[in-house]
């Protein structure tokens, strides 16, 4: 059964893969619903998701009740986006991160919002600024914090609330990858002055041009993974071998009614999904 979602600034229907409410959305929706998020001064964070997002949620229910309880969960997945197609949303294409983090930069020139990149190795998001103002001249770019491969103590959570009310972003970037961005978000939703939080992982080393984007026909294919492995398969082979061949499993069972795979939710203001004791993760 579709479900319907109620964000602060939108209705959008979701769909439902192994328990996780994807939004069942395009490109143009997503940044539609992003610019009318930010215009009525609203908080959010967005999950761009895709199979190992879904994967990461099936044993962890904290993890999945941050997915579920978006404002957005976008399919950043092929897979994803087959999966809602099945269960009757015809228009849903993928949102996929890199290119959702330049369609929001183009909008900002028309908009004047402000961007603050969190995230990546040290050099990366500086690099990554420089390449968007290059890429969209009199884009605004707030601030860059690279945090460390660790939890932020104290004395670093206040420079980076600091450098935040100061730059005052209406967007902050988080580039590190999942599940620890969205750890990271469901976390500082209500601590940081900002409108949307989103995670984008990869688009930071791919917009920076650290690492080389899928051709389009992969990426339409459902196979970027495959161009990410070639380029990163030490660190990504044992994911792709285990993450794609579960799903594969696991959606059949729940397209075939064998197994029931229910989504966990709350309201949408209840974006304090964990206490920072339960943060017991490194976000990098």
């Amino acid at each position: 059964m579709p479900i319907l979602s109620q964000t602060n600034s939108s209705f959008h229907m979701r769909c439902n893969v192994l328990g996780v409410r994807v939004s069942a959305i395009d490109m143009n929706d997503a940044v539609r619903f992003c610019d009318d998020h930010i215009q009525q001064d609203h908080r959010g964070y967005v999950c761009v998701t895709g199979v190992h997002g879904v994967m990461e949620a099936q044993n962890d229910q904290r993890f999945r009740r941050i997915l579920n309880n978006s404002f957005l969960t976008t399919p950043d997945g092929m897979p994803t986006v087959w999966v809602g197609r099945l269960q009757g949303h015809g228009g849903m294409a993928r949102v996929y991160g890199p290119d959702f983090m330049l369609r929001m930069c183009e909008l900002s020139l028309k908009r004047g919002y402000r961007h603050f990149l969190f995230g990546g190795d040290p050099g990366v998001a500086e690099s990554l600024a420089e390449s968007l103002v290059q890429r969209f001249p009199g884009l605004q770019i707030a601030g860059t914090y690279t945090p460390p491969y660790r939890l932020l103590n104290s004395a670093e959570e206040q420079e980076l609330l600091e450098k935040v009310q100061a730059t005052e972003p209406h967007i902050l970037w988080v580039g590190l990858s999942t599940p620890k961005q969205e750890r990271f978000m469901a976390q500082y939703i209500d601590k940081l002055p900002v409108n949307l939080l989103v995670g984008v992982g990869a688009a930071f080393n791919i917009n920076s041009g650290r690492i080389a984007d899928a051709p389009q026909w992969m990426k339409d294919s459902g196979l970027q993974w495959l161009h990410r492995l070639v380029q990163e398969p030490r660190r990504l082979v044992k994911r792709y071998a285990v993450n794609n061949s579960l799903f594969l499993c696991h959606i059949a069972l729940q397209l075939t009614g064998i197994r029931s795979y229910e989504p966990r939710i709350s309201s949408y203001a209840s974006n304090r999904i964990t206490s920072d004791a339960e943060q017991s993760e490194s976000y990098k």
